[in-house]
Formats: C-alpha cells, structure tokens, sequence
C-alpha cells in the first residue's frame, strides 16, 4: 500500500517557473523529502483547463513515516513551506489517500 498527498495550488502568473522547479519531481520539496527512506516521490501535474492551477501528489510508503519525518525536520520542513508560500495565491490540501 502507498500513502499519498494531494495539493492543490493556484500559482502566481510570474511565479510559475519558480514554483514548478520547487515542486517538480526533483525540486526542493523532493530533495527535501528524500532525506527518507520511506519518500516514494512526487509528481507535479497542471491543470490544462485552468492557468496556474497545480496538483501535487507526493508518495510515501504510510502516513506514520510521513508523519514522522514531519516532526523530525519541522523547522526545515516550516522555513522551506513559507519560503515557497510566496509562489501562490492558494494552497489546499485535498485529502491524504492509500492505495487499494
């Protein structure tokens, strides 16, 4: 079973390539949570109907391990979160989800 995390984001029109280099599957986030065994990657899909509007979809292997690494790297995990936080409009977590 896999344990993902969805995101949904409304970018900034000037700050798109920014925010897809920090969300791509090999951007600050994914080299942030590699620090894990239990990271399983991301993806990065944009919506083709709206401009700007972004999902993420990161892979862990349980919600304990993403939890965990959460609370063993909070400051990083806080100071990297407001520092892309500029790239948006909206942010909103759609759901945490296991694979069946």
């Amino acid at each position: 079973m896999t344990y993902v995390v969805i995101w949904e984001f409304h970018v900034k029109p000037d700050s798109i390539s920014t925010f897809a280099k920090a969300y791509a599957p090999d951007g600050d986030w994914a080299q942030f949570f590699r620090r894990s065994a239990d990271y399983l990657g991301t993806e990065l899909i944009r919506d083709v109907d709206h401009s700007g509007r972004y999902l993420t979809l990161d892979r862990w292997t349980s919600q304990g391990a993403l939890h965990q690494f959460k609370r063993d790297h909070h400051d990083e995990y806080v100071a990297l979160d407001k520092q892309c936080e500029r790239l948006t409009e909206q942010e909103r977590l759609l759901g945490e989800y296991e694979t069946i």
